[in-house]
């Protein structure tokens, strides 16, 4: 009967241990839109069709005075890097980049912003 108690216990806590290092997992999502910063850090600056994006660490922005809003990634845009951490992924034969959300496809040596 000690013996069962004992078991139940370190199943008990196995299984505790499991949840907490399930809880600190760090999920990258793509900030809600509209989410008003004031500082970015090493933004890259890209113009596409006369509108100027700022894009830092894979979150594309609009300034906004001195603050930059998040705005949906324009599609269409070209990058010449990905972000770091990003995915690829196989969409019907085609090779793709993911980012937060953000679909990218090669073209030549750079990344073009697509929707899929």
């Amino acid at each position: 009967m000690k013996s069962v108690k004992i078991l139940f216990t370190v199943i008990f806590m196995l299984g505790t241990l499991a949840s907490v290092s399930a809880q600190t997992k760090v999920v990258r999502v793509y900030p809600k839109h509209g989410t008003v910063v004031t500082t970015l850090r090493s933004p890259k600056l890209i113009v596409h069709n006369n509108v100027r994006y700022h894009l830092a660490d894979g979150v594309w922005y609009k300034a906004r005075g001195k603050r930059f809003v998040v705005c949906a990634a324009p599609r269409g845009i070209r990058v010449r890097t990905l972000p770091r951490g990003y995915a690829v992924v196989k969409v019907n034969g085609r090779k793709l980049y993911k980012y937060k959300g953000v679909w990218y496809k090669k073209s030549g040596r750079k990344y073009i912003v697509i929707t899929v």
